[in-house]
């Protein structure tokens, strides 16, 4: 196949036409030496520093959104919350935890110094409510991430009527335990 078709390049006017372009070829002016841009080369120098505040200020590029414009929903308020909640009961369990060991008396002992400092009824039960709604809030929310876990309840719809009812939970279980 390579053999025929290399002898109809020679028999055929393929072969006459490339002699043609031999000689035009060779009229062709190439780009003169000064027409060509003349390359110089600098010593590398490496960039200034230069803050990133200063550097988006000199090319006038605006500052991104704040938080001071962000609407918040109430989806990342309970999740935001839930987390404090953790945390704060975290920090209620170790100051328990350290003060049973560090602390000469038992727990008896400091009930009845907060009983001598003849508080009002109304000051102990807020700072009850202040110590039981972490736990009250942590506990309802946990109750609706099991809820979440069986694949239910997902919808955006969903999501806000638990998160009302589980606020609602929250207010009842801490207003029965301030209460004990």
């Amino acid at each position: 196949m390579a053999l025929f078709c290399c002898s109809r390049l020679a028999n055929g006017s393929m072969l006459g036409n490339l002699a043609k372009f031999r000689t035009t070829l060779g009229t062709v002016s190439y780009a003169q030496a000064a027409s060509v841009p003349k390359i110089t080369f600098k010593k590398f120098e490496p960039p200034q520093e230069e803050h990133h505040d200063i550097r988006n200020e000199r090319l006038k590029r605006p500052l991104s959104p704040h938080l001071t414009i962000y609407k918040f929903q109430l989806t990342s308020m309970l999740s935001i919350t839930h987390r404090t909640a953790g945390i704060i009961l975290s920090g209620y369990a170790t100051a328990l935890g350290i003060g049973a060991l560090v602390l000469p008396n038992d727990v008896s002992h400091y009930i009845t110094m907060i009983e001598g400092m003849n508080l009002s009824p109304a000051t102990i039960f807020l700072a009850k409510i202040a110590i039981a709604a972490p736990f009250g809030y942590h506990f309802a929310n946990g109750i609706r991430h099991l809820y979440w876990d069986t694949a239910k309840g997902l919808t955006i719809k969903e999501v806000y009527s638990t998160g009302y009812a589980m606020l609602a939970a929250t207010a009842a279980i801490t207003l029965f335990i301030a209460a004990l």
